[in-house]
């Protein structure tokens, strides 16, 4: 028999509800491009909420991993797809283990 979830357990799990709506909505309507804008507009309400509650340094973080992204493109451009492949690799790891989606 499981326990009943907590208020704070079934705030996470409606609002993993939401996302996963709201991705498919975004899906269905632009396809990836739209999957695309939908999380880059999670992300920057979210890097908003971080700088109004005084953690600025999601400013740099998220800079940093667009530096790495634009980086990654720019090798795989050029005929070297390794850290192109290495990153989608690391991104599908760390997000099954501990994306919203769980």
């Amino acid at each position: 028999m499981t326990r009943p979830l907590s208020s704070a357990e079934r705030s996470i799990q409606g609002r993993n509800g939401w996302l996963q709506d709201e991705e498919r909505k975004a899906i269905d309507s632009r396809g990836e491009t739209g999957r695309m804008e939908f999380w880059l507009r999670v992300t920057r309400t979210e890097i908003a909420r971080e700088v109004k509650s005084g953690r600025g340094d999601v400013l740099t973080a998220f800079t940093l991993v667009c530096r790495l992204f634009k980086l990654v493109l720019e090798k795989r451009q050029a005929g070297d797809p390794r850290l192109f492949d290495h990153l989608m690799q690391y991104a599908d790891t760390v997000l099954n283990q501990h994306g919203p989606r769980n």
